[in-house]
């Protein structure tokens, strides 16, 4: 919960989000500010409702971070309470800055930025400001009712004659715990986009800015990135085929599961072909967003099989489901997210970063990522639960398999230490890195051409842009003339 919701999506969609989309589509600042800074004061207080959790009597949630009933009442302790109570306020932070980001792209857009004149960074968080501002509510109001299940001994989600907290919910006709199912997953799956589109974004726009030509097929990513966003609601269900749904409801999920991967192939393939012909800066950037192609393409094409049911029966719950969310979301989103970072490190303290490092960096991330989640196929296909309590001696299928864990705890390790010299590098440039001229990556979108590293402190640029079909006509402190 703590990586997902106060971690990864705070920082694709919220960080990256409020200082780029701006300074990219030609704005002074977000639509609204005040907003703006609610969204943060809920997040910070979720955060802060959740790790207080783990310190009191009976510690923190521990049904997982999908919070299934029964079990999450039924031997629930008071954390659970607060993760619920944390959650309401993480997803009240979502929805106030999803209306944000959808007001101020429609709304602030520079005179010329027409729609397709936007860089594909802004149009994927546009969709992921619509995912967040449509999915996270039914998961709010399932949030509330099982929050009134643990407190008050109510049955939204628990069947008649249940014993919760030394009472009994004997209410008429009983909950349905398969609700709270339906209603996390109908969040839970879009929140994968959402944490993938951002990242997306990001290396679509170090890839095209490192190859010095345009995006290939534009059109059709800013099409599949809609695409994406449409279908992501009606895929929720792939998730619970083992729940017992009917055939027909499985043949519809199924095939919704099957289609919604052509977008990200149109994706993939229109970020692959972007390099061809292109005269290719191999920075550290570019580095990372290189490699969140294969990498992101592994985990998409091993989530294929789970969105089968007769594959899908057989791989639920093992490691390889932990591998293939894994491909995605740490090599795949978390790369982008560094190249993000590195591409505008200049842009945002007016120095670059060190560029031994972050090769030092990518190198040992990359390789230690791979020893971890790459066995970890091997294992779901054997057979290997996701949840072995005693490290599998209980199940012979498991214990030749299982000693592939040591291997990848060692790699673990190597990129925990890794993450050092990131660290390293961040804040030792912030005072001795080479300082950065306004553009240095020599970038064509409004937030490098138009204005200084780092912005003007308030309304971003000196004079209002004007975008035409080929040029930006602006003003840079220090510069003159029409560009």
């Amino acid at each position: 919960t703590i990586m997902v919701f106060l971690a990864i999506v705070p920082l694709a969609f919220g960080a990256f989000g409020n200082y780029v989309v701006p300074l990219q589509i030609g704005a002074p600042d977000m639509a609204f500010p005040r907003i703006n800074m609610a969204s943060y004061q809920f997040y910070f207080l979720g955060g802060v409702i959740m790790f207080i959790s783990f310190f009191i009597p009976g510690g923190a949630a521990q049904a997982g971070w999908t919070s299934y009933s029964p079990l999450a009442t039924t031997v629930a302790t008071h954390g659970q309470a607060f993760w619920l109570v944390g959650m309401v306020f993480l997803i009240t932070s979502s929805l106030l800055g999803s209306v944000n980001f959808i007001a101020t792209i429609i709304q602030l857009r520079a005179p010329g930025m027409t729609w397709m004149r936007l860089p594909f960074f802004v149009w994927a968080q546009f969709v992921t400001a619509f995912l967040l501002l449509l999915a996270f509510p039914p998961l709010e109001a399932a949030g509330i009712m099982q929050l009134v299940d643990n407190v008050f001994g109510s049955s939204f989600f628990l069947p008649t004659g249940l014993a919760v907290g030394g009472r009994v919910a004997d209410i008429s006709g009983g909950g349905s715990p398969l609700l709270w199912q339906h209603l996390f997953w109908f969040l839970a799956h879009p929140e994968v986009y959402v944490l993938i589109l951002p990242g997306m974004g990001i290396v679509a726009e170090v890839i095209a800015n490192n190859t010095r030509k345009p995006l290939w097929g534009y059109k059709s990513l800013v099409y599949s990135v809609f695409a994406i966003g449409f279908l992501s609601f009606i895929v929720w269900a792939h998730h619970m085929y083992l729940t017992g749904m009917g055939t027909k409801i499985s043949a519809f999920f199924q095939t919704t599961t099957m289609i919604i991967s052509i977008p990200s192939v149109i994706i993939l393939t229109c970020l692959f072909m972007s390099l061809w012909g292109g005269s290719i800066r191999f920075n550290t950037p570019m580095l990372f967003a290189l490699a969140f192609l294969p990498m992101f393409g592994i985990g998409g094409l091993t989530g294929l099989p789970l969105g089968l049911a007769p594959s899908d029966i057989h791989l639920h719950d093992t490691y390889y489901v932990i591998g293939h969310f894994h491909y995605v979301v740490a090599p795949g989103t978390i790369f982008a997210l560094f190249a993000g970072i590195y591409h505008w490190y200049p842009k945002v303290t007016g120095r670059m970063m060190n560029t031994t490092l972050g090769v030092i960096h990518f190198f040992g991330s990359i390789i230690s990522m791979n020893l971890i989640f790459l066995p970890m196929f091997v294992q779901g296909l054997g057979g290997v639960n996701r949840r072995l309590w005693d490290g599998g001696q209980q199940y012979a299928h498991a214990q030749a398999l299982a000693q592939l864990n040591v291997p990848m705890t060692h790699a673990a390790w190597l990129l925990g230490l890794t993450q050092l010299f990131f660290i390293v590098n961040v804040f030792g440039s912030l005072k001795f890195g080479k300082r950065a001229t306004a553009n240095p990556w020599e970038a064509t979108t409004l937030e490098w051409a138009a204005t200084a590293s780092p912005p003007l402190a308030h309304g971003n640029f000196a004079t209002p842009p004007q975008v035409y079909r080929n040029a930006y006509q602006y003003s840079v402190p220090g510069a003159s003339g029409d560009f």
